[in-house]
Formats: structure tokens, C-alpha cells, sequence
């Protein structure tokens, strides 16, 4: 199993990159995520990589950070996710957002991804819901915790709800309302989520 890739990057196109190390140059399939932060001008790039062996195949997919990777060994962990699926999930999503998507049961973001339709991203949710805390992602953890507390009470479920029908996503809509007591009634749970939104925008 190749661990990394480290070298110069010698050819960057739409959904892979070459990286040439000790004269072998090693393509690389990555997120746009992680193309975006590949410029042809750096001197020498490194990629975590994971590689897919098949029958007729044998593809080498680069991350820019050990957190995507753990993202995309995730994914295909799901029955119907192949490793050109996560990556397109990869390119729609960073680690952050992906997890949040995940955790607050947000199937409608997920289907913005090439090729996922609602009942690929119901079995995503469902099969990796509780699996998510295990991904360290620094900058999610706390929203995730907060999630997390999301669908303990009836308020808090119809405080999502309103937030949802008023155009936040699902996400969104979870973190806010997880960011404060769940004893609250829903129209403070409303009052106090709408205020952190607008501190976002």
C-alpha cells in the first residue's frame, strides 16, 4: 500500500495529477478540494493516498490531508459508494461540511454531488451517522457534538423544521438550533438559532 506521495507535480488536469518522484511520475485522482490547493508552480507537493485494486483496474486516489482520506475510506465503506463516487462527494463537500451533512441527516445537500440521488444519500446517512464522531476534523467537532443533541426533544425537531421551511439547509438548521438548550420551547430554540445564522452571513 502506498502511504503518501511526495514530489514535483509535473501535470494537473480536471480530476487528476502527476507527481513525479525519484523519476516515476504516479497519477493521482483527487477532489477539487484538494486540486485547488495543488498549484503547477509549487516546487514539491505531497498527497496522502489510498490505492483501489480491481480485476480490471488499479487507481491511486491523492488527498491533500490525512482528514479527507479518512473521509473517503468512509464513504466507500457504503454499500453502492465506489472511490469515483466519494470523490465527487469529495469535490462538492470539504471534511467539514461532508460530516455536518452526515451527522445532521442533511440528504438534500448530499444529492448536490455528481451522480447521488436521494436514496444513495438516505444510505450514506444511514450507514455513517454514528460513525462520523470517529473522524478527528477539529473545526467540526463541536458542531457535531451539537448536532448530536438535535432530535432529543419534540422542540428541537420542530425548530429545525421551521428553519428548513424558511430556506436553511438542513445543516444549518441543526448546528444552530444544537448551539443552544434543548429545554428551550421552539420559539426560542427559532429566536436564538436565527440570531447565530445571521452572524454567519
Amino acid at each position: 500500500m502506498i502511504y503518501s506521495v511526495r514530489g514535483k507535480l509535473i501535470v494537473r488536469e480536471r480530476d487528476f495529477v502527476v507527481i513525479e518522484s525519484s523519476g516515476v511520475g504516479f497519477k493521482c485522482f483527487v477532489s477539487l478540494n484538494t486540486l485547488s490547493r495543488l498549484q503547477q508552480d509549487i516546487k514539491e507537493v505531497m498527497l496522502y493516498t489510498y490505492m483501489s485494486v480491481k480485476e480490471d483496474a488499479m487507481d491511486l486516489f491523492g488527498f491533500y490531508s490525512p482528514e479527507e482520506l479518512d473521509c473517503f475510506k468512509l464513504l466507500i465503506s457504503v454499500s453502492g459508494v465506489g472511490p469515483k463516487m466519494a470523490i465527487a462527494l469529495l469535490s462538492e463537500f470539504n471534511p467539514n461540511r461532508l460530516l455536518l451533512a452526515i451527522a445532521s441527516e442533511d440528504t438534500k445537500s448530499l444529492t448536490a454531488a455528481s451522480g447521488v440521488g436521494n436514496k444513495l444519500a438516505q444510505r450514506i446517512v444511514l450507514e455513517l451517522k454514528d460513525k462520523v464522531g470517529n473522524i478527528s476534523v477539529n473545526a467540526a467537532v463541536e458542531d457535531i457534538k451539537a448536532v448530536a443533541t438535535v432530535g432529543v426533544t419534540s422542540n428541537t425537531k420542530e425548530a429545525v423544521s421551521a428553519l428548513v421551511s424558511l430556506g436553511f439547509t438542513q445543516s444549518e438548521a441543526a448546528i444552530a438550533v444544537g448551539h443552544s438548550d434543548s429545554s428551550l420551547s421552539t420559539e426560542e430554540l427559532i429566536k436564538n438559532a436565527l440570531k447565530e445564522l445571521s452572524r454567519q452571513v
